[in-house]
């Protein structure tokens, strides 16, 4: 018997591979090898496997970066670098997922909310740490949202963008935002 966690997690595959209108019971159920009474088991409908879905997609792929992230130390660098590496080390199983929530966004009331939660955690998350790379009087927003709209972004190209690439793009990101605020501690002490 598999785990309600089986279950989601075959949903996000199918989800990445094929989009929304891909979710469906029997598919679900063929790729686990198991019957529609399983599904049963641990879902009311497909309406209900659909919402414990979009809470699973929040939980696995921001909840937890951000939990992961924390972890990382009290210093925002410490924080920021861990959640580098976190997206990156995921970056080719979440592109097409990303893309797929997107595009359920569009046509589903819950996955827009979901996707508008989503977007507005994670934007507030990369502000708090930049507010903690940054003087008080800084506002972290447009920095916070560069970064995002950067992951955001490549997750589009054709072909995906290499991690490594990503990579440095995301450091130099983060060298222009030091660099911005050295140049800042050098017009106060002059």
């Amino acid at each position: 018997m598999a785990s309600k966690r089986d279950w989601l997690e075959e949903g996000l595959r199918i989800l990445s591979e094929d989009g929304a209108p891909a979710l469906t019971i029997e598919r679900l159920s063929t790729r686990l090898g198991l019957t529609k009474g399983s599904f049963y088991h641990h879902f009311k409908g497909m309406a209900g496997f659909r919402t414990d879905l979009l809470a699973h997609y929040e939980d696995e792929h921001t909840n937890r970066y951000i939990a992961d992230a924390e972890r990382a130390g009290e210093a925002a660098g410490a924080k920021v670098g861990r959640l580098l590496e976190l997206v990156l080390e995921d970056k080719a199983a979440s592109d097409g997922l990303e893309i797929a929530m997107r595009a359920w966004a569009l046509q589903d009331a819950e996955a827009r909310a979901l996707q508008e939660r989503v977007d507005r955690v994670r934007v507030d998350y990369l502000e708090s740490l930049v507010r903690g790379l940054a003087p008080a009087e800084r506002d972290p927003g447009p920095a916070a949202r560069l970064l995002y709209l950067l992951w955001v972004g490549a997750q589009q190209l054709v072909p995906p963008m290499p991690a490594e690439e990503l990579r440095e793009i995301y450091l130099l990101a983060l060298r222009s935002v030091e660099r911005d605020e050295g140049s800042r501690r050098r017009g106060r002490s002059s």
